[in-house]
């Protein structure tokens, strides 16, 4: 058993994988109602486990970031089957951008403590507790918190793209963040 397999344990990573495909998905129209994010997770999930011996990285972050890489080659793969295109590094290159940016938005939610290279590789490892906590929201609660602060629709975007009225998207932003404070709360007794 190397070190990455007995440190590293991908499946503590399936909500902000989920979190991060979700959001991928919203922006791709054409897959959002071919492609479940939790089905190109897992099938992300399984292919790290089988390939954590070669995991190379030391740190969560780049743990996390491989994984991301995987999440990438994998809705590339289900957007090439769906779209019937053939091999295109472009489709990778341009997911792995994209969940990496919908990372770091992710991280820019949580409030800086310090800008010591510590205290940001500690706020890059509570972004996939945030992520987890989002996962566990109510399903509309979730997509009003993923769009707004990962996409960044504005309330009526949101509210076009929901056909809810801007007041109903507000108090479901509202409820919603309410909910990921308290579950973060809890999070940080058990950490």
């Amino acid at each position: 058993m190397t070190e990455a397999t007995k440190r590293f344990q991908p499946a503590l990573y399936r909500g902000y994988l989920r979190v991060l495909a979700r959001v991928e998905l919203r922006s791709w129209p054409k897959l959002q109602n071919k492609i479940d994010a939790s089905d190109v997770v897992q099938e992300a999930l399984l292919q790290a486990v089988v390939a954590l011996p070669q995991f190379r990285g030391q740190t969560d972050h780049e743990f996390a970031a491989w994984l991301r890489a995987i999440l990438a080659n994998k809705l590339a793969d289900a957007a090439r089957h769906f779209g019937r295109q053939k091999r295109d590094a472009g489709l990778e290159q341009s997911f792995r951008e994209s969940l990496d940016n919908s990372a770091e938005r992710l991280v820019r939610q949580i409030p800086a403590d310090s800008t010591s290279p510590s205290q940001h590789i500690i706020r890059k490892d509570k972004a996939r507790y945030v992520a987890e906590c989002v996962s566990a929201l109510p399903p509309d609660q979730q997509m009003v918190v993923e769009l707004h602060y990962l996409s960044e629709y504005s309330v009526p975007e949101i509210a076009e793209e929901m056909n809810k009225s801007k007041a109903s998207v507000a108090g479901l932003l509202r409820r919603g963040l309410a909910n990921l404070r308290e579950t973060l709360k809890e999070k940080e007794k058990e950490l």
